[in-house]
């Protein structure tokens, strides 16, 4: 009898990853680091969703806002510009392409692109933090974030900036992404994804090629 229920109990579980398998999006790897990461990078084919890079929890005031932070929005701290900095260049010395680049219309995010020096930035509302700061991020965002990790063009890479609530929503398993971190995924072609690596935004520089 008590065999009886353990198998029970099992075939359960394995009903549900299977289910979790076939219907869902996003499975868990996170099997690539170092030149093998950068191998794949080169290759495209993948998108990577990062949190902007590091930014004061309080807003500034019109004597420490910069000049075209009009909103007086949250802006990156010294050490985010000049991680993003480090980042892009990074990016582009190990010759990795980036393609779509989205992004959060905070302000925050739009400077992490910028200083980073990604091509071409599109905002997307989907991305962004409703003007709530820590706080934002719904269920229909998570939800658009979850199937845009599916998506991906071949021979490049897509980049998504965003905010920790949005990340936390679209992939609660991926706790604790830290400012700047990125998430890497790689679309299956059917309509799923797998999360294959996370890399702080300081250890792009750190990679070889």
């Amino acid at each position: 009898m008590r065999f009886r229920t353990r198998l029970v109990a099992a075939l359960t579980l394995l009903s549900g990853v299977v289910s979790v398998s076939v219907m869902g999006t996003v499975t868990l790897a996170q099997t690539l680091s170092g030149e093998a990461l950068v191998k794949a990078l080169r290759e495209g084919g993948y998108v990577i969703v990062m949190r902007h890079a590091s930014s004061p929890r309080e807003t500034p005031d019109s004597k420490t806002a910069n000049p075209d932070n009009l909103k007086l929005e949250r802006q990156l701290d010294e050490a985010g510009r000049a991680s993003a900095i480090a980042m892009g260049k990074a990016l582009r010395d190990l010759k990795i392409p980036v393609g779509e680049v989205l992004t959060s219309p905070t302000y925050r995010a739009l400077e992490t692109v910028r200083f980073a020096q990604l091509p071409d930035p599109k905002p997307s509302a989907e991305l962004g933090d409703n003007g709530q700061s820590m706080q934002g991020g719904t269920e229909a965002q998570a939800a658009w974030l979850k199937k845009r990790v599916t998506q991906a063009a071949k021979g490049t890479n897509a980049v998504c900036v965003t905010h920790m609530p949005n990340i936390s929503r679209a992939f609660p398993e991926a706790s604790g992404v830290s400012d700047g971190e990125a998430l890497i995924f790689h679309p299956d072609g059917n309509g799923g994804a797998s999360l294959v690596a996370r890399i702080k935004i300081e250890e792009w520089s750190r990679l070889h090629p």
